[in-house]
């Protein structure tokens, strides 16, 4: 018997990293998953996998920052499988320059704000719809150790802080009704999206400043050891965890 058996999840930014492992993994544990992601090839990808392992998957495209889209995959997901139990908010772009105050352009700041706090805000307000109707539900919204301690560009920071406000405030407001909602902060991952960062690009000042306040020489985390705190925050095992921010860095930041 699976940890999520009879489960339906949807998990944005599941076409790659930590998105694709959790999908993979909520699958085997019996949960039906909808993943979303803007690159249609890579999400079809993913669904396929999970259908060949004998799981169930379906697969939408949206860009998180699209209201409709967001409307989109919750009527998708609904469509297919009637409900939703779990929400998984992983989609998220990072500031590829991490730029400091007085040097981050309006492009940064508006590309990350619209995908990683608003997306966050859409995708959550349709699919707690369901949740608060039927009285039960988990959210997890994946944010980062820099929305916990600041260090990173000051654009990404602001999104992720957003992030890990909003997680508090929908778990107040939700507590009464059963559905629960935690955020979890990883350090460094290796992911496609942050190994294609390239340190000549990087902000010298604000790179110097968060090199004072970390210890770089711990390990850097991996997609499935994140995933694995998402499985057990979705699940039922973790009932009496919400509001809560959990950070995953080895300890690189204490």
């Amino acid at each position: 018997m699976g940890r999520l058996d009879g489960k339906v999840a949807i998990i944005t930014g599941g076409n790659s990293g930590i998105g694709a492992c959790a999908a993979e993994m909520f699958a085997k544990e019996g949960a039906k998953v909808v993943i979303s992601a803007r690159r249609v090839e890579q999400l079809e990808s993913v669904a396929e996998k999970i259908r060949s392992a004998g799981g169930e998957a379906l697969a939408v495209p949206c860009d998180i920052s699209n209201q409709e889209q967001c409307k989109k995959v919750v009527w998708k997901a609904l469509e297919a499988f009637g409900t939703i139990d779990i929400l998984v908010n992983n989609a998220g772009v990072v500031d590829s320059g991490i730029e400091a105050i007085e040097k981050v352009t309006d492009n940064t700041i508006d590309t990350l704000i619209d995908i990683n706090a608003k997306g966050t805000l859409y995708m959550t307000r349709e699919a707690s719809q369901v949740m608060i109707e039927k009285k039960a539900g988990s959210i997890v919204n994946v944010s980062s150790v820099a929305g916990y301690t600041g260090g990173g560009g000051v654009a990404y920071v602001a999104s992720k802080a957003a992030v890990i406000g909003m997680t508090k405030n929908i778990a107040m407001r939700c507590a009464s009704v059963n559905v629960r909602c935690n955020a979890l902060c990883p350090g460094s991952v290796v992911t496609p999206m942050t190994m294609g960062m390239k340190k000549e690009g990087l902000d010298p000042d604000m790179m110097g400043a968060m090199a004072k306040h970390a210890d770089l020489t711990l390990p850097v985390c991996m997609p499935e050891e994140v995933a694995n705190a998402i499985l057990f925050l979705a699940g039922d095992e973790s009932s009496a965890i919400t509001g809560q921010v959990i950070v995953i860095d080895h300890g690189a930041d204490l």
